[in-house]
């Protein structure tokens, strides 16, 4: 008895040490990018600010022309990439769920050939440059991403197969409803855990993404947040290896201390946003891969 009783002590204990484990790694990030860049080649990095500054902050304000705009081009592409991806995924997965798909196996084996091999980068450019034409566009940063991830269909699929009653399905046959109604008015609403498990996903991967930028985009304007930032890391770096250039800034560039600053600037909208979809989260992960 008095082990029973202990063990949900044992484990909100455990629980409480990897919560602070993981929460750590945050906490020296934001110190950091709040310490002067002296202050961290000096002593190192730590857990509160030794020599308190913002300048790091500052030189990203001063710098960042088109701060503000790349956030608007990276939260309208996350958005609607994220949107239109759900709903290919979803559709896709769907009939891939259903024993009387003809070719099922065949076309689940394309999906998981995806996951396995790609084209490499040389065709992919080719392409999406010289055949579909999406350079210097929006569509750079929305088709590659949009083409679905087979990882996330299989997801998908698995958590269809598990949590969507067969019956559910024959009894919407029967009473008249068609397959778009059926996937509509049950599927979507019975697959919320999976749907927001995909979406998070997806949405940190449109977010996150600096290569496509890199590769198809050569206009500021269309810059996201994390090409402007990349940029911007890539400036001071270019500035720190060429001293005629950098001994005519009036202040020392703060290079640690942007970085840091960088990142917290990058991940601080899917802080936000994660705890809305954490409970799906965690539902639609633990049976949509487990339950495989």
């Amino acid at each position: 008895m008095r082990i029973a009783r202990s063990t949900p002590i044992v484990s909100h204990i455990v629980m409480m040490l990897v919560t602070v484990i993981c929460l750590l790694p945050f906490v020296l990030l934001i110190a950091s990018s709040l310490s002067s860049e002296k202050s961290i080649l000096v002593n190192g990095y730590s857990f509160l600010p030794k020599e308190f500054s913002l300048e790091a902050y500052t030189y990203l304000a001063n710098n960042g022309n088109y701060l503000l705009h790349a956030y608007g081009i990276s939260i309208l592409v996350t958005i609607v990439g994220t949107a239109v991806s759900l709903v290919i995924t979803c559709m896709l997965a769907y009939p891939l769920s259903r024993p009387d798909l003809p070719f099922r196996n065949k076309f689940t084996f394309f999906v998981f050939f995806t996951i396995l091999f790609n084209g490499g980068l040389v065709p992919t450019y080719l392409l999406y440059n010289n055949i579909i034409g999406i350079k210097n566009s929006l569509f750079a940063l929305l088709i590659p991403y949009l083409l679905m991830n087979g990882f996330n269909v299989l997801i998908t699929r698995t958590f269809f197969i598990t949590n969507i009653p067969p019956a559910l399905v024959e009894s919407a046959y029967i009473d008249g409803a068609g397959e778009f109604m059926i996937f509509r008015k049950i599927i979507i609403p019975l697959s919320l855990p999976i749907v927001a498990t995909i979406g998070l996903f997806v949405g940190v991967g449109y977010w996150n993404d600096w290569f496509n930028g890199m590769i198809f985009i050569n206009q500021a304007k269309l810059y996201s947040i994390q090409n402007v930032l990349n940029q911007m890391l890539q400036n001071i770096q270019f500035m720190q290896n060429n001293p005629d250039i950098g001994s005519r800034q009036s202040m020392p560039l703060p290079e640690t201390t942007v970085k840091m600053a960088i990142a917290v600037v990058g991940v601080i909208p899917i802080l936000i946003i994660y705890p809305f979809f954490q409970k799906y989260f965690a539902k639609g992960i633990t049976v949509g891969a487990v339950k495989g």
